[in-house]
């Protein structure tokens, strides 16, 4: 296995077994997750975070674990792994816009998304597979 598949599977667990933590912790005390108060909801649709940890328990806690063995397993797995990638990334976009507010958790997990996107990408290049392989061609021709 490449190193960039090795550092791709780690990033996935990492940040899927600490959503899967995190959306635990909202889904069973969604008025005060982990200290948290729904104060911070005051410009989001929620009144609560348990909708969020929902998506955030299933969607990127279990999504980034079945991006990892995707990744160790399946031949098409640095396609699940781009589109989780950009999840993360969008997810961190909109948690920001909804809570009013940026802190370090979201600088770090935005940048772990866009290192994951662009590891997904050049295993798909390595690996020549579409629409990399667009690319690779266009750039061979030039």
């Amino acid at each position: 296995m490449r190193k960039a598949h090795r550092i791709l599977i780690g990033l996935h667990l990492f940040v899927g077994i600490g959503a899967m933590a995190g959306g635990l912790g909202a889904i069973l005390s969604p008025n005060n997750p982990m200290g948290m108060t729904t104060e911070a909801l005051k410009s989001s649709p929620f009144t609560n975070f348990l909708i969020p940890g929902i998506f955030l328990f299933v969607v990127i806690g279990m999504g980034n674990v079945l991006s990892a063995i995707a990744l160790y397993r399946f031949k098409y797995g640095s396609y699940v792994s781009n589109v989780m990638s950009w999840i993360l990334v969008l997810w961190i976009i909109v948690q920001c816009i909804m809570l009013d507010a940026i802190n370090i958790l979201h600088v770090i997990y935005f940048v772990i998304g866009i290192i994951e996107a662009i590891l997904a990408f050049v295993i798909l290049y390595n690996q020549r597979y579409f629409p990399t392989n667009i690319l690779r061609r266009f750039i061979q021709s030039s």
